[in-house]
């Protein structure tokens, strides 16, 4: 069975994807319900799922119109209280069957953006909230560097061609601060041109793969002695281990 998968825009930069077989779909972090009804209505689909990755008001906003829209749909999401709609908690290593769209999503636990982020894995791809950005990862508002060094080694640990399917378009500033971190790194120069035709054309910019992110992103290359230097310049700090060159690049690019 084919699954197409789209960015439904919602916001300034957000996406909300939706995985459909033409009668049904399931959405990803519906922070608004809005363009997730027209999109439905458009395309004559029938909504049979939610996915939460975090709680963050932009990612479960949606919910409760859409619930109410097509009732006794599951809501699947992290345990976390505050998001009272989830009828399916996950921990890691959970795996979910959604049969009417026929795939399937093992649950990894990535804390840092938020203590209660969790990503969605399966043959669709990584869907990965506000952990992995393309060229970038989250801002840290509840989880310490260590916690999100350690969820990002989880994701790309994953198979080198996962399609990277995250919730913000945030990669040409992303990108920004890449270069200033890593202004020598070949593969992002040439990645920079091409996003820019991507924005210069309203397309958007993901999903990304494990592979790409890997060769252009800073915070997962944290082994690149040019950016060990341009860290360690910058903030006027020695660094010592990966895991100190992490914290320190993003607290570069908190002020960035």
């Amino acid at each position: 069975m084919t699954v197409n998968i789209f960015p439904i825009k919602a916001f300034n930069d957000n996406y909300i994807w939706a995985l459909d077989n033409q009668t049904h779909c399931i959405v990803v972090d519906p922070g608004d319900s809005a363009p997730v009804l027209e999109f439905c209505k458009k395309n004559q689909l029938t909504l049979c799922a939610i996915l939460i990755t975090h709680h963050h008001w932009d990612h479960t906003g949606g919910i409760d119109a859409l619930v109410s829209r097509f009732p006794g749909i599951p809501v699947y999401g992290p345990h976390n209280k505050t998001i009272k709609q989830i009828t399916h908690h996950l921990s890691q290593g959970d795996r979910i069957v959604l049969p009417k769209l026929d795939i399937e999503f093992s649950i990894i636990e990535v804390p840092g953006h938020t203590l209660d982020h969790i990503a969605y894995y399966g043959d669709s791809g990584l869907f990965c909230g506000d952990t992995l950005f393309s060229a970038g990862c989250g801002r840290l508002f509840e989880g310490s560097p260590q916690q999100m060094f350690t969820s990002l080694a989880k994701l790309t640990a994953l198979p080198a061609n996962t399609a990277v399917y995250c919730t913000h378009e945030y990669t040409l500033a992303n990108i920004a601060f890449a270069e200033a971190a890593e202004p020598n790194n070949q593969a992002l120069l040439e990645y920079k041109q091409w996003v820019k035709q991507q924005r210069k054309n309203n397309n958007a910019t993901l999903p990304t793969s494990i592979h790409k992110e890997l060769a252009i992103n800073p915070f997962l290359r944290c082994y690149s002695q040019e950016l060990i230097s341009n860290v360690s310049q910058n903030m006027g700090v020695e660094v010592t281990s990966e895991q100190d060159v992490f914290a320190s690049l993003r607290s570069w690019k908190d002020n960035f």
